[in-house]
């Protein structure tokens, strides 16, 4: 197979990365609360950012295949995944009681490791960021051909980072609309809802 120009795998690569990761998921709903509270949003954004990009590479590489010939790894992620987000579902319900603890413009109200730790648990222990990133995104870039998919890869990266710092930093601009108590709560409540959401069709399998 020759190769694609640089120009062509690395288009393809930013949109078909784009297609995948603009979409409303935990991940992107978690993304979003952090920007609009202000709260270790760098931090956020750039744990988002790496996952992809070493997942990104690892489907490039062919670590996808491996991930195919072993589904009971899916399955574990899949339960894992269920439970977190049953957890942080219902956490944000709860939280959405509580008017008075939330705030649209925060300086780091939660601890960097809880923060952290969410990130990484919401973009881990989702079996769709295998089946998409490494699995889609890897078989798709081995089309472009042995130097192609690279370029594949780096356009890929680049549509997920352009994304995060969007949603992270861009939702500042909506800060001000969320100013009141009563809007966080509904705000936790979609996300709560979203968070169950997901986990429950995770369940479903």
């Amino acid at each position: 197979m020759l190769d694609s120009t640089p120009l062509h795998s690395g288009t393809a690569g930013l949109l078909t990365g784009l297609s995948l990761i603009v979409a409303i998921g935990a991940q992107n709903a978690y993304v979003l609360r952090q920007g609009l509270a202000r709260d270790h949003v760098g931090l956020v954004v750039a744990i988002c950012t790496l996952s992809d990009v070493v997942l990104i590479s690892a489907g490039v590489s062919g670590i996808g295949t491996i991930v195919e010939r072993a589904p009971w790894v899916l399955d574990v992620v899949r339960w894992l995944g269920v439970a977190f987000l049953t957890w942080y579902g219902v956490s944000s319900l709860l939280r959405a009681r509580r008017a008075e603890a939330l705030r649209a413009s925060g300086n780091g109200t939660s601890s960097r490791r809880g923060v952290a730790g969410r990130a990484l648990a919401l973009t881990w222990l989702n079996p769709h960021v295998y089946l998409d990133t490494v699995l889609l995104l890897g078989t798709i870039a081995n089309h472009e051909g042995s130097t192609g998919r690279w370029w594949f890869a780096l356009g890929a990266c680049v549509a997920s980072t352009v994304w995060f710092c969007a949603l992270g930093f861009g939702a500042r601009r909506a800060a001000p609309l969320l100013a009141r108590p009563r809007a966080w709560q509904v705000l936790d409540v979609l996300i709560g809802l979203t968070m169950l959401g997901i986990a429950v069709s995770l369940a479903a399998g």
